[in-house]
């Protein structure tokens, strides 16, 4: 088991990681070399040999190799980000680069995605180093830059031109699955995830005519472009349901005695409750408008608009979205895709997911552990391209009324540090087992 000076480092590894600013603001603007050399630091004390790797400077990756005990078995690689999202600080009750400890709360931008697991890894490393415990198999530890944008100089980098560095290695764990879902009636849920849907992020652009506004114009760029994401927002996806997905709510419905009646979906949502928002966002495609430019002056009718739509596919289902988003722009608006990754699957039966279900369930025994597939991306796409299957297990033990999907790219992102603690023991539990 971990030592308890384990316990004491992953809090301050996170803290120090949240202190160090890699916010990723997208364009290339963002620099994750310091907390790679923090993280490298670590590694280091635990005897490892860690790699610097950069695409572009200051763009910093960390990788190691950790040997395991059985040379036949595959490899596990075990990945995380080092970037954040943007905090603004005037919005937050505490600095969001402060890490500080409060009330038994670590608090700052990059507790919860992702420097808490981060810190998780770090910890549990160090603390084999001092056991001298070796694991099964050999586990390959990456800490990327780029996640939160489009992971070029980060696992798209490591994946396309440093694939030697993952020889082995079949299955992968990062972000985020094994929390406390709290469903309201007592119930303690701990989704882990099996799958995530594909990424589609969209250029629209419409041509018209452009002339002076006060003249009759049929052919206003802006007009058909807004006729076209209203179609795209207001569009009713059909329900197709993923293995991970029907897993998930027979699982659920299952656990709550319910029939597992999939033909009539929606109407088994509403009879899970809160526990439904564990599912509701993975049983169809989804297409959402973001972002519009059109125009520079009130009185001239441009001859262009632009918009950008956040589009999510599920496994299997890419044709679909293609064809249905061309059938919502229609003639006069053009799309192209932005940034495309792919849906991702993984096997709910294997013995990896078993054991994560044990590690879960030895420190959490009144836990309901079940499968689910993530709405958005990890870097899990980008090392799917080396063969590698993805699984999200961040473990987190948490209190009634810490709603964990806010903390995402959310104000005053915050982790408990008994969570941190629970996230060691049970991280711990699994790799060794694994």
């Amino acid at each position: 088991m971990a030592d308890g000076q384990a316990l004491d480092e992953v809090v301050r590894f996170t803290s120090d990681l949240i202190r160090i600013d890699t916010t990723n603001r997208g364009g290339g603007d963002c620099r994750e070399r310091p907390a790679a050399e923090y993280a490298a630091e670590q590694l280091a004390g635990a005897g490892l040999e860690p790699v610097l790797l950069e695409n572009t400077p200051g763009r910093t990756n960390v990788v190691a190799r950790l040997e395991g005990s059985d040379p036949s078995a595959d490899a596990l690689l075990l990945h995380g980000h080092l970037d954040v999202v943007p905090a603004e600080a005037a919005d937050w009750r505490v600095h969001p680069f402060s890490g500080e400890v409060r009330d038994g709360v670590v608090w700052g931008r990059g507790a919860v995605d992702m420097k808490n697991m981060d810190a998780m890894i770090l910890a549990v490393v160090r603390s084999w180093a001092r056991q001298g415990v070796r694991p099964r198999r050999d586990v390959v530890i990456a800490f990327t830059a780029d996640e939160e944008a489009s992971a070029e100089d980060g696992s798209g980098f490591l994946a396309d031109r440093h694939p030697g560095l993952f020889e082995g290695c079949t299955e992968g764990v990062s972000e985020s699955g094994a929390f406390t879902f709290h469903d309201g009636s007592g119930r303690q849920i701990y989704p882990i995830a099996a799958g995530e849907r594909g990424t589609g992020w969209l250029k629209l652009t419409a041509r018209g005519r452009a002339g002076h506004g006060s003249k009759v114009n049929r052919e206003n760029a802006v007009t058909r472009l807004a006729a076209a994401i209203t179609r795209i927002g207001e569009h009713e996806w059909p329900l197709r349901l993923t293995p991970t997905v029907r897993a998930a709510l027979t699982e659920l419905a299952a656990l709550y005695g319910i029939e597992t009646d999939l033909s009539d979906v929606d109407g088994l949502l509403d009879k899970l409750g809160p526990a439904a928002d564990l599912v509701a966002s993975t049983v169809r495609n989804s297409a959402n408008p973001t972002m519009l430019s059109a125009g520079y002056k009130v009185n001239v009718v441009p001859g262009q608009a632009v918009a950008h739509v956040d589009g999510r596919h599920l496994a299997g289902h890419e044709e679909e979205f293609r064809a249905t988003l061309d059938e919502l722009t229609g003639p006069y608006v053009d799309w192209e895709f932005d940034h495309r990754e792919v849906a991702l699957q993984a096997p709910v039966d294997s013995p990896t997911y078993a054991r994560m279900a044990e590690a879960v369930r030895e420190f959490a025994p009144e836990g309901h552990v079940v499968p689910y597939c993530m709405s958005g991306g990890t870097d899990a796409k980008q090392f799917s391209r080396l063969g590698i299957t993805g699984y999200g297990f961040t473990p987190l033990k948490l209190p009634e009324g810490y709603d964990y999907q806010a903390m995402f790219h959310g104000v005053d992102e915050r982790v408990p540090v008994d969570a941190l603690h629970f996230g060691v023991r049970v991280l711990d539990r699994f790799l060794r087992t694994a």
